[in-house]
């Protein structure tokens, strides 16, 4: 391919994603191609998407950093773009806390697992036993809190709600103190849940219902699943620099 197709690609990739990182350039070289094809994938919630240029770098900052991803590479540059897009210190904070919040999953897997052998092994069914006033009081404040009940949470109320008060309280801080959208939260949650890191059905679907409640269109929850969707790249993006300095060793041994 010539380097005048080259410089169009990545002036093409510029003008739709307004920036460029000099860790694309040697994936520019060796394979231009491919390239362009994730060039043009990529794009398409730039070009026809309506969510604002900091919320998407956002949703970028929320997927690397997850526990099931944590690509600093990918998230020192999508702070960069949020920063210049006008996201503060405390908006990237708030997604932070937000993604924080995916390792309550362990449990909200767990738990119904765990209801369903008791119910093998004979044990009663404890989600069918009246809420304590303390449980009531607990579900009334995570309701308030942040704005929806999901039958998910019926076991670990009831197994355990001193853990149920803990999460709660830790999940609710960015709901109380933080300046994002409550519709934006949601779709935090949502590319967390969706990201090919992590595909926990239940989470997703949940936090759709409450995007969808708090204003959000189909379009835009689309949108966010566009996004998140390239984040398969990054087995190129981590991979080729090792390829390249394996390369290099060997070369270097071969002399």
């Amino acid at each position: 391919m010539s380097e005048a197709r080259k410089a169009k690609i990545k002036q093409d990739f510029i003008d739709a994603r307004g920036y460029w990182s000099r860790g694309w350039d040697p994936l520019l070289d060796i394979a231009p191609d491919y390239f362009e094809a994730y060039a043009k994938l990529s794009s398409v919630p730039w070009k026809t998407g309506t969510l604002s240029p900091k919320v998407k770098e956002l949703l970028y900052i929320a997927i690397d950093s997850s526990t099931t991803h944590m690509y600093e590479p990918g998230l020192r540059v999508h702070i960069r773009n949020a920063l210049r897009h006008g996201a503060t210190r405390d908006e990237i904070m708030e997604v932070y806390q937000l993604t924080s919040s995916i390792g309550v999953h362990s449990v909200t897997m767990g738990v119904p697992a765990l209801l369903d052998v008791m119910r093998q092994a004979g044990k009663p069914d404890v989600t069918r036993k009246p809420l304590t006033p303390r449980q009531e009081q607990l579900k009334a404040a995570f309701i308030a809190n942040r704005g929806y009940w999901s039958p998910l949470w019926d076991g670990v109320l009831a197994l355990s709600p001193d853990f149920f008060e803990a999460y709660a309280e830790f999940s609710s801080v960015p709901w109380k103190t933080g300046t994002l959208e409550p519709k934006i939260r949601e779709l935090v949650y949502v590319a967390i849940d969706a990201a090919t890191t992590h595909m926990y059905e239940p989470g997703t679907r949940i936090h759709m219902e409450n995007a969808l409640k708090l204003g959000a269109t189909p379009e835009e929850i689309m949108e966010v699943l566009a996004l998140v969707s390239v984040l398969g790249v990054h087995t190129i993006s981590m991979g080729l620099p090792v390829l390249l300095d394996e390369l290099k060793k060997l070369e270097t041994r071969g002399g």
